[in-house]
């Protein structure tokens, strides 16, 4: 069985070719049950979440990921995220591969994010903004980067510190401007794309501050009680899903203004299935603002664990 590291399994999922094998994936589908998600007590700070996220190709190719999500790791200094990707034969039951999930699971969700980019930014979107400074977030700027010619990049987190060093850390590795913001509201009045990455329960992102045909990205608040924009840009934006099931059920950006009455399930356009069958047109005008929000999906992670299996193995 193979056992990929951290570094084999980056170096086996360039983002070119994952954003083409998510919608590949979109396109045909695969059996994805409804994945488990359990709050783990951690005394003393907030809850842990155990997710259980499995997936088949019918005789192809099965697998499933077991994540924990520990909020408190931030002031341990050590990722929010944990995980592991075990990849099976589909027709046999061998165990093929132990993919490293933390790694699996940054790229894949900015891959999501890209790949709805490529149907829902502006051609000509040029300037990124970033809103978080964890793992996911340095993977959003190579994938955006990977569909849209971007050209500066704007990092905003709680902490000016965090997001000054995670600049530095990032200048190494990019070959655009990139800067810290001054402030979240002047970077969001010129931002083209914005992808949030945290982990906050109250709005970040305020329709106040968003210029038409900006695309906003929304990759953080996987639980209901979380929240990164405002009801104010739900209401002026055309909003978009990775998946309709995971979104109305779990993701608060969307699950909130729902319950509020702020839109109702129609109102989201389309998800990641109907835009890359063609089912749905994307981006209509170069003045809309679009909206996409993701919780993640299990066949997104079989998509990346195929795609990484299949580069190593040659």
């Amino acid at each position: 069985m193979l056992l990929l590291s951290e570094d084999q399994t980056r170096q086996a999922l360039p983002f070119p070719d994952l954003i083409d094998a998510l919608a590949d994936m979109f396109k045909t589908g695969c059996v994805m049950p409804t994945r488990h998600h359990h709050d783990m007590e951690v005394p003393g700070e907030d809850d842990a979440t155990m997710l259980l996220m499995p997936a088949w190709l019918p005789g192809q190719y099965a697998g499933v990921k077991v994540v924990n999500v520990v909020p408190g790791n931030s002031e341990r200094n050590l990722p929010a995220v944990a995980a592991q990707y075990l990849l099976s034969d589909g027709r046999t039951g061998e165990m093929l591969a132990l993919v490293d999930g933390g790694e699996l699971t940054a790229r894949r969700t900015a891959a999501a994010s890209a790949l709805a980019a490529r149907h829902l930014a502006r051609p000509d979107a040029r300037h990124l903004v970033i809103v978080g400074t964890g793992r996911v977030a340095e993977n959003l700027i190579a994938a955006h980067s990977a569909v849209r010619p971007i050209e500066q990049v704007t990092v905003w987190g709680r902490s000016k510190d965090k997001a000054a060093a995670f600049v530095e850390a990032q200048k190494a590795n990019v070959t655009v401007n990139i800067g810290a913001a001054a402030s979240l509201e002047e970077a969001l009045a010129d931002a083209d794309i914005v992808s949030a990455a945290t982990l906050s329960t109250e709005p970040l992102i305020k329709g106040a501050f968003v210029k038409p045909g900006t695309h906003v990205d929304l990759v953080g608040a996987f639980k209901p009680s979380m929240r990164e924009s405002d009801d104010d840009l739900i209401r002026r934006a055309q909003t978009f899903v990775d998946t309709r099931d995971g979104c109305l059920a779990e993701g608060g950006d969307i699950v909130q203004p729902v319950k509020a009455g702020v839109i109702a399930p129609h109102d989201v356009r389309a998800d990641l299935y109907e835009l890359c069958r063609g089912e749905h047109p994307g981006r209509r005008s170069d003045e809309e603002i679009t909206l996409f929000k993701s919780v993640g999906a299990a066949l997104e992670d079989l998509a990346g664990a195929m795609l990484a299996y299949r580069n190593v193995q040659g």
